[in-house]
């Protein structure tokens, strides 16, 4: 089992817990599981100390991690400042697909007023489903690395 940290703002809430509580059993079969770095309400809140707790997590054990907030650009954004993290913005499955298999993303964020909870289901799916290809697509990764 690997750990899925997890995080989100009071935009992302409902739609976090919503992920939590339908995928848990699919996320299980997938050797993953849900560590919540919270919120754990919808009150206002700052994103970027969710997001940072997460990634430094992410980092620490080369693990994976999803990310929510209203429209999932400030995630993202803060997410990709940290030097182990590839973090995708993510809006359609074949985004989610192609960013695991492509670019070895390992942190999915979402934006919640942006995606409906089954669109959300079905990348959070497919994302966590994908391995990497590596070949070329190392290559590339290795550029941006540095």
């Amino acid at each position: 089992m690997s750990n899925l940290h997890i995080a989100c703002d009071h935009a992302g809430f409902t739609c976090k817990e919503e992920l939590k509580t339908s995928l848990h059993a699919a996320l299980a079969d997938l050797g993953l599981t849900v560590v919540d770095h919270g919120t754990n309400g919808t009150e206002s809140c700052d994103y970027p100390v969710f997001a940072e707790e997460a990634c430094k997590a992410v980092e620490a054990e080369g693990s994976m991690g999803l990310l929510i907030c209203g429209t999932g650009i400030g995630m993202s954004m803060v997410a990709n400042r940290h030097q182990g993290i590839r973090a995708a913005l993510c809006t359609t499955e074949l985004h989610a697909r192609l960013a695991r298999r492509h670019n070895n993303a390992n942190v999915l964020c979402l934006g919640a007023r942006m995606t409906g909870i089954e669109l959300a289901r079905a990348i959070v799916l497919a994302f966590f489903s994908e391995n990497f290809e590596g070949g070329r697509h190392q290559r590339r990764i290795d550029l941006f690395s540095k």
